[in-house]
């Protein structure tokens, strides 16, 4: 018997989480039989593993800062109509020389509404396609807050028209899809909960580190938390801890440069490492964002945590992600806007007073993903 065979198309923008949590369901599937191709329109990053999955890259795009309102190539340029019709191309040529069985549209439609000059083209000729392939949303637990209800009730009629089903990659239990949605009453028989994807199991290679680990994402923002945190640690109970502070590789280089001049004995600051969720395991307490990725990890560590969720300007899910984990006992909130060494401190010892959390939500959302697309398919 034949593999079956996905295309996964995915777009980061600024940071990585969406691009790696592509990998993790690209690998999977490969694991599970399938023959994949996954096509990234984001900025290539290195050190990927997609293993035994194909991986494509089209001409590469990213937001120029954290509003998400403009976008570049990789030399910099705002794409012109050539540049997104040449994406467009390479994209359908994909479909065309692979021809799946599924396709699947990471965080589309429910985000990157301006890539639908190449996405609505590609649902187009799959649903010309004989056999029709399945096509399959691909989304994590939370939306960004829309104020125009026009453009939730635009998600759900695209949902409608070109979905089979909607992956959602979060638990209900600690965070329902409704949470941020207004319209998931309406597509309701299309949403499937998989739980987290990327998680990991307890036992890392480090024992019991005993640090402090400070972490800002792989994307371009988050100097303000490295350094605030560089300048709480002698304010918290955990001052005789090594704090080690981790760089997004997209930090510019003389930001990173400027923090390491910076950095006091017991400090380490270094790029972000491939290692993060067994450095998690072996550590006393982490201090980051609230990203999927970064708060799935910190999760699975059963690690105490401090979380300063991203909130620049229209950006909702983390502060959503943060609240609902500090409900649930599992971490400690400090806003952004209100970020200081003494708040940041306070926090780092109110965690650290507090019981180890405890495992509370799905975290296997990977192979689960993998079952419902098999399932899928076959029907």
């Amino acid at each position: 018997m034949s593999q079956a065979r996905a295309l996964i198309w995915v777009q980061h923008l600024l940071g990585i989480g969406h691009l790696r949590r592509a990998v993790l369901l690209a690998r999977t599937l490969a694991e599970n039989d399938f023959d994949v191709v996954l096509v990234s329109g984001g900025i290539p990053l290195q050190g990927l593993n997609p293993g035994k999955a194909k991986f494509k890259q089209l001409p590469p795009l990213r937001a120029t800062d954290a509003t998400f309102s403009a976008m570049v190539d990789a030399n910099g340029h705002e794409p012109d109509g050539a540049f997104r019709a040449l994406r467009r191309d390479r994209l359908l040529g994909l479909y065309r020389e692979h021809r799946p069985q599924v396709v699947i549209t990471e965080m589309y439609p429910f985000g990157r509404r301006q890539f639908a000059a190449e996405l609505l083209p590609l649902l187009e000729v799959a649903h010309r396609s004989r056999p029709k392939p399945a096509i399959i949303a691909s989304v994590r637990d939370i939306l960004t807050e829309r104020r125009d209800s026009a453009r939730s009730a635009e998600m759900a009629s695209l949902a409608l028209r070109w979905y089979r089903a909607v992956l959602v990659h979060g638990d209900p239990e600690l965070i329902p899809f409704e949470a941020s949605f207004p319209e998931t009453e309406r597509i309701s028989h299309l949403i499937r909960y998989t739980g987290y994807i990327g998680a990991v199991g307890p036992g890392g290679p480090y024992g019991a580190s005993g640090e402090v680990i400070v972490s800002a994402g792989g994307g371009a923002v988050g100097a303000h938390l490295l350094q605030t945190a560089m300048e709480a640690r002698d304010l918290s109970v955990l001052a005789d801890r090594r704090w080690r502070l981790l760089a997004g590789s997209n930090l510019p280089r003389e930001w990173f440069n400027a923090l390491t001049r910076l950095a006091p004995d017991g400090t380490v600051v270094e790029r972000a490492r491939d290692d993060f969720p067994e450095l998690l395991e072996a550590a006393a307490l982490s201090i980051s964002q609230a990203g999927y990725n970064t708060v799935l990890d910190v999760v699975s560590a059963r690690v105490r945590s401090v979380l300063v969720p991203f909130a620049a300007k229209g950006e909702t899910e983390q502060a959503v992600r943060a609240a609902c984990m500090a409900k649930a006992g599992l971490a400690q909130i400090v806003r952004e806007d209100a970020l200081t060494p003494e708040r940041l401190a306070a926090a780092v010892d109110a965690a650290w007073a507090a019981p180890a959390p405890e495992l509370k939500i799905g975290v296997a959302g990977a192979g689960e993903s993998a079952r419902i697309i098999s399932e899928t398919v076959s029907a």
